[in-house]
């Protein structure tokens, strides 16, 4: 028990300072540190450190050649409780059921699309339902360079899952990892594309339906 609460405090030190450095909003800074501390008392600490690693990827990468990204107009900046809850209910409830499947394919899935859309904007996008050009941050967009980016990301994330022992197979977690990544990551472009772009689902929306397929697949892929 004392052992965990030592790793609260390092959550709620992390919290802080991803609010201090405007990454998180305060309401988004505080739900993370709730899933956190559930994650940690009901799945354990090793899976608390897989959403860790999502987090600095994404904080990393966002920050990546941010001064081109606001010249572009493309720039995220402070993420909203909106996002946190839309990239991580679903690794969270994956969590505290114990399911590695899952908890391993909507990481992915969340780590993937981040990195393919912060690295893939600084490239010239073509759609993926008709693969004509379109502008750096359209929706539906995808490049060799981010769909690269969103596999390296995956990849990441299964390496990390094995080092960490969620799974205790390197080529089982790699194939969920990835594959469940990739899989949904072009979900979200493809969601992107017909329905985000007429409004009729928002960016939270596609992340979260993102994440429900990578987490389906990663199951599916545990067997």
């Amino acid at each position: 028990m004392f052992y965990n609460l030592e790793y609260v405090v390092l959550l709620v030190v992390i919290a802080a300072f991803v609010y201090a450095r405007k990454a998180i909003d305060l309401l988004g800074s505080i739900f993370l540190v709730i899933m956190g501390v559930i994650i940690i008392f009901a799945a354990g600490v090793n899976w608390f450190f897989l959403i860790i690693l999502f987090l600095i990827l994404g904080l990393i990468f966002t920050k990546y050649k941010h001064q081109y990204k606001k010249d572009k107009g493309i720039y995220e900046g402070t993420r909203t409780i909106r996002n946190v809850v839309s990239n991580g209910i679903v690794p969270f409830v994956m969590a505290a059921f114990g399911n590695y499947g899952g908890f391993i394919g909507s990481i992915a899935t969340a780590t993937a699309d981040t990195m393919a859309s912060e690295v893939g904007v600084l490239t010239t996008p073509r759609l993926i339902t008709t693969l004509q050009k379109v502008a750096p941050g359209t929706d539906g967009g995808i490049s060799i360079l981010g769909t690269a980016a969103g596999i390296v990301g995956a990849g990441l994330i299964g390496v990390a899952a094995y080092i960490l022992g969620i799974y205790p197979v390197l080529y089982k977690t790699l194939e969920i990892a990835v594959l469940s990544g990739t899989v949904g990551c072009f979900i979200d472009s493809i969601l992107g594309a017909v329905l985000e772009s007429k409004k009729y689902l928002t960016n939270e929306h596609v992340n979260l339906i993102a994440t429900v397929c990578g987490a389906f697949v990663g199951i599916i892929l545990a067997g």
